[in-house]
Formats: C-alpha cells, structure tokens, sequence
C-alpha cells in the first residue's frame, strides 16, 4: 500500500482539468480521416501531453509502438505483475450535416462541462489517468509495482497500435495483473425498476466478425429479369439473418449483474431479478424478446450495414453484395458464427468473404483481488455506485490483452446520463467536470491500492 495519506494526496492534485482536456478536444485526433488532415493533430497532442504533464514525462519510460501507440512506464517497487491503464486519443469524424450545440473540436467549457468530440470517448478517461499519475508524482509517490500507461491513436479505426503494445509486454514475459480500459461508466438504474448509481464493470466482450456477401448474376435489360438476380439474391440472404439467427444464453457476468442489481430494486421487483439471475434459460428469453441492448447481452447480434450493387436505374447488375456486422456472444466461435450464417442463408450462391474477425473475450473473474480492487477505487471515487459486471456489447482495445492476462476489465469511472451515452459517436458529446474529477480519483485510488 502507498503510505502518503489520502489528505496528503489531495492537496496535490491540480486545478484546471476541464482546461487542459478542453485543448485536448481542439486537437481533431480523426484516426478515420488521416488523408484529410494529415498526422499533424496526433504530432501536436503528443507534444500537448509532455507540456501539461512535465512530472510524468522526466519519470516515466515512454516507449513508442508504431506511428500510433504510446507506452510508458512507471516504475514502482515491484517490477512483476503490473498494473495496465489504457485509453486511446484517436476520435470518429463528426458528420457536419447534423448541429452540435457547440462546435465539437472547440473544447468549449459551459454548463459545468466541457463539450466536444473525444470528451467520453475516450479522451475524458485518458485525461483522468494521466492526472492522476501527474498527481501522485507529485505527492512523491512510487507505486508498490509497475505501471504502465498503454495509449493508443487508431483504436477507432480498429489500428495495430494496441496490438503491437500488448505484443511488446507479452515478447518480454510481461504478464499484467489487471488491465483496465474504456468500456462501463458509472450510471444511473441501468435496467427497468431499479435506483441508484451503479459502476458498470465490463468482465468480458463480445467477438466482432464483419463478413462480406457476394452474388453474380445475369446482367441485362432490367426489362427482362430473369427470376432470382444477384441483387434478390442478396436481399433474400440477408433477410434470412435475422434477430432470430442465434439463440439467446445469459453469460455468467450477466447472470451476476441480475444478482446484484437486484440489491438495487424493492418488493415484487427484487423477486423479478433474482428469479431472472437464478434461471439464465428465462433471463435469456426475456431479454431477447425485449430487443435492443437487452437482446444483445445475451445473443449474437447480426446487422446488414451496406449493400451495393447496380450502375444504372434500368440495368441489371451482375453482381452485388451487402456486409452484416456481426457481434459475437462470449462462448461461441468465429468459425461456428459463419457456419450458421452459412446454414440460416440457404443458398450457395452466396459467397461469403471475412473482412475482419476476433473471437469474444473470456469472462474475466469478480471473485479476485483485482475486482475488489476495482470496487475499492470505485467506493473512493462514487462513495454510492454499486460495482455491477456485465458483458460489452462493443469492440475495444482490451481484447489485445486477454489472450495472455487473466484480469482484464472495462471500465471508464465517467458518470453518463443516457443522453450522454447516445453522444458517444453521436452528437453533443460532453462530460462533467465533476466526472473528470472523480474519473481522477479512480485511477489514484486504483494505483494507491495496489499491494
């Protein structure tokens, strides 16, 4: 444990965070649109971190993996069994069709917030770590073990600079006791009937499979179709992959988040979850038949995100093709998902290609130090959130890690209103200060707890 005090420790933390994340924000950090802006925005935030964080860069080793990963390295009294934090900087483009309520790379503080693309996603947990960091130097502090600081620019974009990071630990027989990136927040009754905050601890995620399907057919006059062309072909494969392809199971993590949540609920309600996190056949049942978020903690997820085919309103195209994006449920395959999908199309017509493919994570325990370390840093920051696990529905740079840590969670200690969580890749990004601020505390508890 670090001996300063937690008093001691306070008064050296630094005013002007929203500040400091505000010049963040006005770097365009796009990863999606390098030919459009260049690397000049990546090049100016890395000279932004060493000019606002001066203590962290003369102490920390900083390693450089690829044109977009950064590694430091803070030494502390044990060198085996170290604490990873990751974040990334990179953000998605903004699409300049829909009004932001202010500019989203202005990094305009209003309201008790600061405004703008990056502000959840992710550059408001990244600042949160690093000040943290820059406030225990501060305070003279040297951890019980190493810390590393693992942050990445193209995770949008689903870069190599995470990837080629977790391979330089794993090369050097580096094994983390936990990894802790971006994934749950700390967020109000996550489901129906229940109250209060609750710190959602992503345990696990799922797989992302995206896959290509193709169909030649007879060009032509579209006067005269013939009766299947490689469009109808495409259309009916497609609607055969439906919401129904997979069956539905309730992982563990989901059954354990019913469990506790259902400390959150009173009377008939607190019936319900318990009942629900006893029986995963009926939780998986009930909530795929709810749709949405609900269904897909439960099921493999299955979309249609492009299609193309055709040149002209009155020719037919001899060939088509549309993409479905899959999200794979944690214990299934990639290679048993494209079999289904195989079998759910019917038609071998339909020549299926994988553009990309990561099976799921596994679940990462509770019942260990490292989730009641989590829990401990969580009650430090959100003294009333409850710490919940449950299983991330999206992709995220963790999943580089989990191949050969056996503690990796997703968590970003950011409090998000729904409205805030629709913002994420959406518009009107935006995070409190006081969330920021508490987001620091987190990241100081988690190090000052580490043993």
């Amino acid at each position: 444990m670090i001996s300063d005090s937690d008093a001691e420790t306070e008064q050296q933390v630094r005013p002007g965070i929203a500040e400091r994340l505000s010049r963040m924000i006005r770097l365009p950090t796009v990863s999606a649109e390098l030919d459009r802006r260049g690397t000049a925005p990546f090049d100016d935030f890395l000279e932004l971190l060493a000019e606002l964080y001066p203590r962290t860069h003369a102490t920390l080793d900083l390693e450089r993996h690829g044109d977009f990963g950064l590694l430091y390295r803070w030494r502390g009294r044990e060198h085996t069994d170290p604490l990873v934090l990751m974040a990334h900087f990179d953000v998605v483009p903004v699409d300049e069709s829909e009004p932001w309520e202010y500019p989203p790379f202005d990094g305009v503080i209003a309201d008790g917030s600061v405004h703008g693309r990056g502000a959840l996603d992710d550059k408001g947990a990244l600042i949160a770590v690093i000040e943290a960091v820059e406030n225990l130097l501060a305070a003279h502090v040297t951890p019980a073990r190493d810390v590393y600081l693992a942050f990445g620019g193209n995770e949008e974009t689903f870069g190599d600079a995470a990837a080629l990071t977790a391979r330089a630990l794993h090369d050097r027989g580096i094994t983390p006791w936990l990894v802790v990136d971006e994934g749950g927040a700390v967020v109000e009754a996550p489901l129906p009937f229940t109250r209060g905050q609750v710190a959602m601890v992503g345990v696990g995620e799922k797989g992302i499979l995206t896959l290509r399907l193709e169909a030649q057919g007879s060009g032509g006059h579209a006067s005269a179709p013939p009766p299947t062309t490689a469009v109808r072909r495409i259309a009916r494969a497609v609607a055969r992959l439906g919401p129904g392809t997979f069956r539905p199971h309730t992982p563990r993590a989901i059954s354990r988040m019913l469990s506790l949540l259902a400390t959150q609920t009173t009377g008939a309600s607190r019936l319900l979850y318990r009942t629900l996190a006893a029986l995963p056949p009926l939780s998986a049942t009930v909530f795929s038949l709810m749709g949405g978020e609900a269904a897909a903690l439960v099921r493999t997820t299955i979309a249609a995100t492009t299609q193309t085919g055709g040149t002209a309103l009155n020719v037919l195209p001899s060939h088509a093709s549309a993409t479905v994006n899959i999200r794979i449920a944690l214990g299934e395959k990639v290679a048993g998902t494209i079999a289904r999908v195989q079998r759910r199309m019917r038609d071998p017509l339909v020549f299926i290609t994988v553009v990309e493919e990561d099976d799921p994570s596994p679940e990462s325990a509770v019942d260990n130090a490292q989730f009641a370390l989590i829990s401990a840093a969580v009650a430090a920051s959100y003294p009333e959130a409850a710490t919940v696990p449950y299983v991330m529905m999206q992709a995220s740079d963790a999943r580089h890690y989990h191949r050969f840590s056996p503690a990796v969670y997703r968590f970003a200690p950011l409090t998000m209103t729904t409205s805030q969580r629709a913002s994420i890749h959406g518009v009107n990004e935006s995070v409190t200060i006081d969330a920021l601020k508490r987001g620091e505390r987190f990241y100081r508890a988690l190090i000052g707890g580490l043993a």
